[in-house]
């Protein structure tokens, strides 16, 4: 009995060791096809922005005065004032290589500015649509909320909050063009949050 174990057990080795070289092999080709893609990036010469797309935030249309005598939904406001003064790109889903290749390496500071932005944006919109949302203010949330779905924001609160809003007020409809727009995110999260638009939920979860 113990000749067949044994031979199990060099087989199971023999397996191990073609496994891991095969291992080896494959990191070292991804980190040469890295290394390559990055040399190529940094060599890459500065490039015309026209194709970005710049994100104006539309005050006109956020509730910019309701709960006003919140400090915490003041300071919201005035961070989205300030943001509305400057360059805003969402560039959600791109490598620093993937934008020098882009765009070329001189450009990467001024485009991680403008990422930067992007990110500062969601966060203040998320904080201020749940602190609306809990006030009772969810009409002023959902305009919020809605904004944050157009812009491609990776905010998986807001998808959800709509899509339990839409089902509550009868547009269930809608949760379709929510399920389109989160087809089109290119973050992690993309298949999380269309996901949780097919699971029934109260919209009360946290950002």
């Amino acid at each position: 009995m113990r000749y067949p174990f044994f031979a199990s057990f060099i087989i199971f080795l023999f397996v191990l060791a073609h496994a891991i070289r095969r291992g080896r092999r494959l990191r070292d080709r991804m980190e040469g096809d890295f290394w390559n893609r990055e040399e190529e990036a940094n060599s890459t010469r500065r490039k015309p922005l026209d194709d970005l797309h710049f994100i104006k935030i539309p005050l006109d249309r956020l509730p910019m005065t309701v709960c006003s005598d919140s400090a915490e939904v003041r300071g919201c406001v005035a961070m989205i004032m300030t943001l509305s003064e400057e360059k805003i790109v969402n560039l959600t889903g791109l490598t620093n290589t993937d934008l020098k290749l882009m765009y070329g390496a001189p450009n990467l500071p001024e485009l991680t500015i403008y990422d930067e932005n992007f990110t500062l944006l969601v966060q203040t919109l998320q904080k201020w649509s749940t602190l609306l949302w809990e006030a009772g203010e969810r009409e002023a949330a959902v305009c919020i909320m809605e904004y944050e779905v157009e812009i491609r924001a990776d905010a998986g609160s807001a998808y959800r909050r709509l899509a339990a809003y839409y089902r509550e007020t009868g547009q269930p409809e809608r949760i379709e063009e929510l399920r389109k727009s989160a087809s089109m995110l290119r973050s992690l999260s993309r298949s999380s949050i269309l996901r949780s638009l097919d699971a029934p939920g109260d919209g009360k979860d946290s950002p």
